[in-house]
This record gives structure tokens, sequence and C-alpha cells, in this order.
């Protein structure tokens, strides 16, 4: 009897949670899909389309999107209203200006409050036909869900400059960050209640989403080219975002620089040794080497310099941190229920 109970015991405690077990059967209440948008009138049309077209598919859930307007100059703030007043499933948050992309992100989720959301881009190069596939990973127990792609479509300085960050940042990181993983991708409501506790300023949500950890999986697809218009993140401003990614989730930069600072403190050291025990033993030391000397003084005060720009950078971001800014304002919804009382 006593076995028979045992056994009985073992096998219960063996099966996964019941919230991850009956997931598959649970009708989910609804998803949420988070797009922010910046100028994007000639696009929305399209997307509103194909976005309707591939949610309708998911006959099991309730489902909306939250466009984000992030300060948009265009006519992509009334396209988005009139998309709204047509289909109430298709909401609006806009922020009082252009806080950026990954602010624009921040303020989607802190409002979204499916039991899953999506984050994807609004210029038609994440194609929403995949979102069952990502759905599907959702349900058998994945709580964040990557959109990998499989190549990439930019051409010259973007695509050699997308392929050199990738590769540093996964030598200077902590933690793995798949390449060519952007923003595209589902999370569980667990793991949007986490990002949604972190308070940095200077952002890279796919570092953000892979430093949550929780259970991880991969959907890959090929990335389509941009469906028109002009992309509107300026080259001055990818390199900003690529060195808030470097900055805030690695040190190794300063570490890179100490270690520097010892090679030719040692080296110093063991030249002017060199030196002494010369004279020591009667050897004269010529008294040329002006070029050497300017060369010298050149290298050195270049890495005395580049070391205090990397003290800078990292000095820059903490005092965005103590400002205490909010990460964006938002100055009005549409068809989402409430306004966080934290913004940012």
């Amino acid at each position: 009897m006593d076995v028979q109970h045992r056994k009985r015991q073992e096998t219960v405690d063996c099966q996964p949670p019941a919230g991850r077990r009956d997931r598959k059967r649970k009708a989910l209440l609804r998803l949420d899909i988070v797009i922010p948008i910046r100028n994007e009138e000639e696009n929305l049309p399209v997307l509103h389309d194909r976005l309707k077209l591939a949610c309708d598919k998911l006959t099991d859930l309730g489902w909306r999107v939250i466009y984000v307007n992030d300060g948009s100059s265009d006519r992509s703030r009334d396209l988005m209203l009139c998309q709204h007043r047509e289909d109430s499933r298709f909401c609006m948050v806009e922020l009082s200006r252009n806080f950026g992309h990954q602010a624009a992100i921040a303020a989607g989720l802190s409002v979204a409050d499916g039991d899953a959301v999506i984050v994807m881009d609004g210029d038609l190069q994440d194609p929403p036909e995949i979102i069952p596939e990502l759905i599907e990973k959702w349900q058998a127990g994945a709580q964040v869900v990557r959109a990998q792609r499989r190549s990439r479509r930019e051409k010259g300085i973007r695509r050699v400059g997308f392929e050199m960050f990738y590769r540093l940042f996964s030598w200077v990181s902590d933690f793995p960050v798949p390449p060519n993983a952007g923003v595209f991708g589902l999370l569980d409501r667990r793991a949007v209640q986490e990002l949604n506790r972190l308070p940095e300023q200077n952002r890279f949500f796919p570092g953000l989403r892979s430093w949550v950890g929780l259970r991880q999986e991969i959907v890959e697809y090929d990335r389509q080219e941009r469906g028109a218009g002009r992309p509107k993140q300026s080259l001055k401003r990818l390199i900003r975002y690529a060195l808030d990614a470097i900055f805030s989730f690695s040190y190794k930069p300063l570490r890179i620089m100490t270690g520097a600072g010892v090679c030719i403190s040692a080296m110093g050291f063991m030249l002017a040794l060199f030196f002494v025990i010369r004279r020591l033993i009667g050897i004269e030391i010529a008294q040329t080497g002006f070029t050497t000397l300017v060369t010298l003084a050149l290298f050195l005060g270049g890495v005395q310099l580049v070391a205090v720009g990397l003290l800078g950078e990292y000095l820059a971001r903490i005092y965005d941190e103590v400002k205490q800014r909010p990460l964006f304002i938002i100055e009005d919804t549409h068809g989402v229920n409430q306004i966080p009382d934290k913004q940012g």
C-alpha cells in the first residue's frame, strides 16, 4: 500500500506546473501587439491589412494592436485614429514628442496587459504572417520567443555596421544575444512584468530581453525589405544605439583600457631599466631620437584621450540614471484603458 502511494506521489511531483501544462488547452485571453510608429503613413494601410489577416487566423484568442505614435510629423496619427474608429482592436498611445524607438517600445509595454505581448516594427520588414508561429512556441511553454533573421536585406555600410556590431556585442557582453535578433518577438506576461521593472534610460531592448532569462525560444524568418519610405534611424542614431548597447551591458571597454595602461607602463619601465643598465656598464646613449619621442608622446596622448572618453561615456550614462527623468511621457491614449501611474 505504501509503495503504491509513493509511486503515485512521485508521478504527481514529476508533472509540469499546471499553468504551463494546461496552456496549450487553455484559451489565451488576449494577445497585445506593440508597434512603435514614426512617420509611416505609406506603410500603415498595408500593415493594417496584413495584421488583421494574420491575427484573424488566431481563432482561439482575442487580440489588439497597440500603436505607439512616437512624435510622427506626417499623417500617421490620422491614419491610426481612423483605423481605431473602424476597428476598436487597433489602439493608439500618443507620446508627447519623439522619445526614440526604444522609449516607444517601453511605453507600449507599460500599457500592454495581454497574456502575451508581441513587439514588432511598423515598416513591414517584420512580417505579421509569422505571428501564429510565435504563438505556437508560446503555447508550447516558451516565455520569450525571439524572431531571428536568417539574413539581412540591408546593403552597404548599414549591413557591414550591423554585422560588426553583433560580433562586437557578443564579445563584450557577459551573456549571449543571438545575432540578427532585433525587437521582433513575443513576451510572456511574466517577461513583460520583469522588463517593466527595469529603470534604464539608455535601453537596448534585445539585450534586456535576453537579460531577463526565463525560457527562451527562437523562430527564424526571412526579413523583408522596407515597404515604403526611408529608414527612420539615421546613422548617428544607430551609432548611439550601438554605444548604448555596449556600455550598458559590459565593463569590458574599461578593463581593456586598464590592461592597455598596465602593458604600456610595463613597457616604459622595461625601457627605462634598459637605459639605466646600459649607462651603468658604460655604454653611451645616443642623443638622437626626436622622431621616436614625438611618436611615443602622440601615441600615449591618444591612449589617454581614449581612456578619458570611455570614462566620459560611462559617467554620462550614470548622470542620465541619477536625474531619474521619465523615459517617456504619454500625452493621450485611444482604446487603451489607462495611462500608467509611473511613466517610463
